[in-house]
């Protein structure tokens, strides 16, 4: 693709998206699901043409909480602090946890798309683990413990409590969380449906349990190991497979959510900030065998 190159195993793309022809949409999935992790460059997209451009990566789908939609574009999630006309727009300080986005719904996004807006003069970005990379590392052992199990996940840890929840009490906020999310489960083990990898897929901020095939095992150490094992115990964020991408005002972040882990890095230091979000479907399971996979991608021509 014009405008491409590698940094530091993530794929760095000098073009505007408002310019990319349905061709190099096609190639930019490509690259997504190759290298998990896009960074598009220095970007002038209005937010309706940041809406256009996710429409081009896939379906669109609005957050299920209001509360976070921009006021023009429900399919926007925004992350702020800015005030316009002297309200918030968004929710500010969100994603300060390990997560895969949607892990506490039936069918969790294809894609993460972000595009920040005001960045502070802090450090400020993104950690991220590869959680394919994360399944290959784990020993044999580990890996005949989890094969065939499943996670349950809940937002209950990290719902936000919205402007109208002042005053009620928790019971109810808790019960009505757990009618409108109730909890879901996904295989420990998630088989790509485009590059077919094994993602372990458990993270710190939705993962309340996990069950296993062989019921002598304790299923809450393994839990406990696997959150280690991949990075996401580690409070230092010093753990060799953390990575950390630092966001840049008007770049856009595109990345494989199936296979990646994140956890935003705020600062201590209260500044402007204000970043857009859309996620997406590929139309493609979640979760797939890997005959299906390959014939699937095939049709649609990803591979």
């Amino acid at each position: 693709m014009k405008g491409l190159e590698m940094k530091n195993n993530v794929a760095v793309i000098s073009r505007q998206v408002t310019e990319m022809t349905d061709d190099e949409i096609h190639n930019l999935k490509k690259i997504v699901f190759d290298s998990g992790i896009v960074v598009l460059k220095a970007q002038n997209a209005t937010a309706s043409d940041f809406v256009d451009f996710g429409r081009r990566i896939g379906e669109l789908s609005p957050y299920y909480e209001e509360m976070y939609h921009h006021p023009n574009h429900k399919e926007l999630f925004v992350s702020s602090n800015v005030q316009t006309d002297g309200k918030v727009i968004g929710v500010p300080r969100t994603g300060k946890f390990w997560h895969a986005d949607y892990a506490f719904m039936a069918k969790p996004f294809a894609f993460t798309i972000t595009y920040p807006q005001v960045v502070s003069s802090q450090e400020r970005g993104t950690y991220f683990i590869d959680m394919a990379s994360a399944y290959e590392r784990l020993s044999p052992e580990m890996k005949r413990k989890i094969e065939g199990g499943v996670g349950t996940h809940s937002v209950r840890r990290y719902f936000k409590i919205r402007p109208t929840d002042v005053y009620r009490p928790i019971s109810e906020i808790l019960h009505e969380i757990d009618a409108k999310t109730p909890t879901v489960t996904h295989p420990l083990v998630v088989n790509h449906p485009v590059t077919g990898a094994k993602i372990l897929y458990v993270s710190r901020g939705f993962t309340e349990t996990i069950s296993l095939k062989d019921d002598d095992l304790d299923a809450d150490e393994v839990l406990k190991d696997l959150l280690v094992e991949s990075g996401q115990s580690d409070d230092t964020f010093t753990h060799p497979d953390i990575r950390q991408i630092n966001i840049n005002e008007g770049d856009i972040f595109l990345w494989d959510n199936r296979r990646y882990v994140h956890h935003a890095k705020h600062n201590d230091k209260v500044e402007p900030t204000k970043t857009y979000r859309l996620t997406a479907y590929d139309g493609l399971p979640f979760s797939a065998e890997i005959d299906f996979a390959l014939d699937s991608v095939k049709e649609v021509g990803l591979v």
